[in-house]
């Protein structure tokens, strides 16, 4: 067999690559993830615009919230802000600083992870954005400042100048409005005025959280447990243990355990379904 320009067939596939791949304008060159297993989105570079200048209400002004609102939650430098699901759903990134210290907020609505990163490399601040492509169902952010591509729940940028490096995590918890209200009063929460024209009462995944199916294939499904099972992800010193919820929620809300020469206690409220390490 031939291919229009008369070489083999198999000849050609043996060949090396003519041009390193790019995707949404990502070189992906030398990525630390093989490049084809990176995968388009559907958006653009973008396409999912990140919130740059957030707007926060007191906790009282909050009217749009119920108290079972899910939200994720931050305390840093003594200042508690909440960041409402239903917006980060249409967003994935909130670029904040909390008395000058940047911070990235970010949620992938595939999988549910919620993380926060001081956002900062080689003490340079960095802002991030969403680069319409995905690893493992997971999103990729990249910051603005040097196009580097970063793994949200590995913290590790796979490409680019920072290719290696991992940011530095900020606890964040995920739990109701009503929960995060009543532990911080203090709290100011996300604004819906993002400066993007979005109906935040809708939520463009719908019910995927709750499907069987996949949307992107991921390298790994655990038998036995429901393909969006939410887990407690624990690291440790490079170690790394999850605590589905289907089991946590079988045990007394509170689990002792051994995590590498560490002894750990778990906490899980299955109210709020919030955990704690």
């Amino acid at each position: 067999m031939r291919d229009l320009i008369g070489l083999p067939l198999v000849l050609l596939l043996s060949l090396p690559a003519l041009a390193d791949p790019v995707k949404n304008g990502f070189d992906l060159a030398g990525a630390l993830i093989p490049s084809e297993r990176i995968l388009h989105g559907g958006p653009p570079r973008d396409g999912i615009a990140s919130i740059d200048r957030p707007r926060f209400l007191p906790a009282a002004k909050a009217d749009a919230l119920d108290a079972k609102d899910r939200v994720l939650g931050l305390r840093l430098h003594g200042q508690a802000r909440a960041y409402p699901i239903a917006i980060l759903n249409w967003h994935e990134i909130v670029n904040d600083r909390f008395d000058g210290t940047p911070v990235a907020v970010t949620y992938c609505p595939l999988c549910g992870t919620g993380m926060a990163f001081l956002a900062r490399a080689n003490d340079q601040s960095l802002t991030f954005g969403v680069s319409g492509l995905l690893y493992n169902s997971d999103v990729l952010l990249y910051d603005r400042e040097s196009q580097s591509l970063w793994s949200q729940i590995d913290r590790r940028a796979i490409s680019g100048p920072h290719k290696g490096r991992r940011l530095d995590a900020i606890p964040l918890e995920h739990t109701t409005w009503g929960d995060w209200r009543k532990r911080h009063p203090d709290t100011l929460v996300l604004s819906r005025e993002t400066g993007s024209a979005r109906d935040y009462d809708r939520n463009p995944y719908g019910g995927y959280a709750e499907e069987e199916a996949l949307y992107f294939p991921v390298r790994f499904r655990a038998q036995g447990y429901h393909p969006k099972e939410r887990v407690l992800g624990i690291e440790i010193d490079g170690l790394f243990k999850a605590y589905p919820f289907a089991e946590l929620a079988k045990s007394s809300g509170v689990i002792h355990d051994q995590f590498g020469e560490q002894a750990i206690v778990v906490r899980f409220d299955p109210e709020h379904l919030r955990t704690q390490p």
